[in-house]
């Protein structure tokens, strides 16, 4: 029988992930977050496929502004990806997103990341950590000769969290994904030694749906058996549905 490790339970908007809820299933949509309506209508496509939360990707203001608008036609909880602007990720809180995916030593000074937290904290939002293998620290590579290794993606990970508990926030989830399944697997395992936090599954750069199907089965099929994870995400360079499959 499998047993999963217990991890600190977090809500995102309505539904609970970690601790003793079920694994949720996550997708992303492949649109412009400032078209609207063509992001609705695929959300609207994922929710009917089984999708239990869905990221969109915020890279500037208009796509921001839009959260609310797309918020207010859905029915499962939404993500904002953000990547290195603490502005939008502000933004995104002020229109009602449910988590967003921020790395906190990407954002800049130490003023910006207690923006976005004390923003967070308000509001009561969560915050996704992506430990991506592919834009590791310049200086952890560096001590690792130059190599993406399960050790320095962990090490970026705790480095992230570490911000983050000094500032008193600990709602918060982490994914590492690497583009192979042997350093996705051995990163997640080995976190999950280390801390106590819920964890998103999933392969970076998956590929087709053939490749992609294979490798995320492999990869995030073996931490499940073995206890880890408590959401994931299959990533396609496909429609993003067929993730739901």
């Amino acid at each position: 029988m499998i047993k999963r490790k217990k991890t600190k339970k977090i809500r995102i908007g309505n539904i609970f992930i970690g601790g003793n809820a079920p694994v949720a299933v996550q997708s992303m949509t492949n649109t412009k977050t400032s078209d609207v309506g063509a992001t609705v209508a695929q959300i609207k496509e994922l929710e009917k496929a089984g999708c239990e939360i869905i990221r969109v990707a915020v890279p500037d203001i208009d796509a921001a502004k839009n959260i609310g608008k797309i918020k207010a036609k859905i029915s499962i909880p939404l993500v904002a990806d953000i990547h290195f602007s603490h502005l939008l990720a502000i933004e995104a809180i002020n229109q009602g997103i449910d988590k967003i995916r921020f790395n906190p030593g990407n954002i800049g000074s130490v003023e910006k990341v207690e923006q976005v937290v004390n923003a967070c904290k308000k509001r009561k939002i969560p915050i996704r950590i992506g430990i991506n293998g592919g834009s590791l620290e310049k200086d952890i590579l560096a001590k690792h000769k130059n190599k993406v290794t399960a050790a320095g993606m962990v090490e970026s990970a705790l480095r992230h969290i570490r911000i983050l508990e000094r500032m008193n926030f600990r709602d918060v989830a982490v994914s590492l994904k690497a583009s192979d399944i042997e350093r996705t697997v051995e990163s997640y395992k080995k976190l999950s030694e280390k801390v106590n936090y819920p964890l998103h599954l999933g392969i970076t750069e998956a590929g087709t749906i053939f490749r992609g199907t294979v490798m995320s089965s492999i990869g995030i099929g073996h931490l499940l058996y073995v206890g880890v994870g408590d959401t994931i995400r299959v990533s396609l360079t496909a429609d993003p549905v067929e993730e739901m499959k």
